[in-house]
């Protein structure tokens, strides 16, 4: 099991490391970092908020999703309003050599929302605008708003699930969600991004302008060439939809892997899905999803994976909804409102009313490029099986994801058939997240989703990003040659 506590301090080394390392580079004496003075002029120069330790919100502000990095201290919380706020956070890292990390939701699965030095936290550059078929959306909007305000002029784009996750990283590392069968992934209906560079130039990367940052920039991953302000994209108008979940007991999970496989990935592109193995608290096997159409043809194609499994749902509910109530249903808030679908509190991405709390797990992915085997089936059965609180997460891919070509973008994973994920919650999350994916290697291969970050996993850049890895890294160069933007897992 992995000590957090202890990866956290060698997180903070690291960033001294980087700290004296960029210092260097930069011709700045090595301990010449900021003084207490130094950081004051950065406050006063924002117009945005800088929290420092010892101030009120400190607290809260230093906290990401995943409450397991709750360790973490950074120098500063830089709440940037503006591009000009970012410029002027990058510069002073580079001035002082301290190390600097990149924030929209907080919802890096390794903690690397966070760091020891100055965290940019693009939050309050929220706003979502709408405009002949473009929005143009902040780096710091979660995605319940933007659906929620996109949602106001019929129309929406591609996205995923979570409704607290900020929208600049789901994008920039691809991007897959509960449409994209339909519609394609976030990154596929970017038409541009504004973006500061480590040389705190302010530049617009589209497929005319910038476009190896464009290209780079969808699939890429965050945090790696520079802090995107915000993105336009293309959108598609919204429609009725149908929901639904089955249910089967557990002992017919392994004849749902098998029929589930066979027919998710091949279903016509309206029909998205996925299937979770849980074992939370007790076994179940639940297959869900959103078809972009009415009940009947919902039902009609359905009914074939019923058949496939060999027997009916134990349970079944399945329901005619607007878009809009679709993706709060897909994000756990059907209940709820738009405002009450975040965190509580008064920071940047927060609400008073806010009802959602921060979770404690850990996660590993796999993406798979062929069907299981029965051998394999079995195998990820038996480790779900085994005694704890955890799930294995099956997101169908193909239809319009799988029509991009590999290289197109710098997400490479096209011809995957569907994402998996192990997810465990609190104690002996990281022992069974670590033995599930060691176990479902050999049926997998490697290959794994950089927005489901790994801080284990052993060569990462062939594992992300495929063939694409050689020219990310001369993307890389022409960007951030002194590697200011420096993650464990960076480009």
């Amino acid at each position: 099991m992995i000590d957090r506590r202890a990866f956290l301090r060698v997180s903070a080394l690291a960033g001294t490391a980087l700290a004296s390392g960029a210092a260097l580079a930069s011709g700045t004496p090595a301990w010449a970092g900021p003084r207490p003075a130094d950081w004051s002029a950065l406050g006063r120069g924002l117009g945005g908020r800088l929290v420092r330790p010892g101030d009120a919100s400190y607290d809260a502000a230093r906290k990401v999703f995943n409450t397991a990095f709750d360790g973490a201290r950074p120098a500063a919380v830089a709440y940037c309003k503006t591009t000009a706020d970012v410029a002027e956070c990058l510069s002073f890292a580079r001035k002082y050599g301290v190390a600097v990390t990149s924030r929209s939701g907080g919802h890096s699965y390794a903690g690397w929302s966070t760091g020891p030095g100055l965290v940019v936290d693009v939050s309050p550059m929220n706003t979502v605008g709408y405009s002949g078929g473009r929005a143009t959306v902040g780096a710091g909007a979660r995605l319940v708003d933007v659906y929620s305000r996109l949602g106001a002029h019929g129309v929406s784009i591609p996205a995923g699930s979570c409704p607290t996750v900020g929208v600049a990283g789901l994008t920039l590392g691809g991007g897959i969600g509960v449409v994209s069968r339909k519609y394609g992934l976030t990154c596929d209906v970017l038409e541009s991004a504004r973006i500061v560079t480590a040389d705190g130039r302010v530049l617009t990367c589209s497929a005319t302008q910038n476009p190896d940052l464009y290209w780079a920039s969808r699939g890429g991953g965050g945090g790696n060439f520079g802090v995107a302000t915000s993105f336009t994209f293309r959108t598609h108008a919204t429609r009725d939809v149908t929901v639904f979940f089955l249910h089967w007991p557990w002992q017919k999970a392994a004849a749902a892997v098998r029929a589930w496989q066979a027919w998710a990935p091949y279903a016509p592109d309206a029909m998205w899905s996925n299937l979770h193995l849980n074992h939370d608290p007790s076994l179940d096997v639940q297959i869900g999803g959103l078809y972009v159409g009415g009940r009947a043809g919902c039902e009609r194609l359905l009914a074939d994976l019923v058949r496939r499994v060999g027997s009916d749902p134990s349970s079944r509910w399945i329901s005619p909804s607007s878009y809009g109530h679709a993706m709060m249903i897909m994000a756990g808030c059907s209940t709820l409102t738009v405002s009450q679908c975040h965190r509580p509190g008064s920071l940047p991405g927060q609400t008073a009313d806010g009802r959602l709390v921060r979770d404690t797990f850990s996660a590993k992915s796999h993406m798979a490029y062929a069907p299981l085997s029965a051998t394999g089936i079995g195998a990820l059965v038996g480790q779900v099986a085994a005694s704890g609180r955890h799930s294995v997460l099956l997101d169908a891919l193909g239809g319009a994801v799988g029509r991009v070509a590999p290289d197109a973008t710098a997400y490479p994973h096209r011809r995957a058939l569907y994402s998996v994920q192990y997810y465990a919650h609190r104690a002996g999350a990281a022992a069974w997240a670590r033995a599930a994916h060691t176990a479902m290697r050999p049926h997998f291969g490697d290959h794994a989703y950089v927005n489901y970050i790994d801080p284990e996993l052993t060569g990462w850049r062939r594992q992300y990003y495929g063939a694409n890895a050689e020219r990310l890294a001369r993307v890389k160069a022409a960007y951030d040659p002194d590697r200011l933007f420096r993650l464990p897992q960076g480009v």
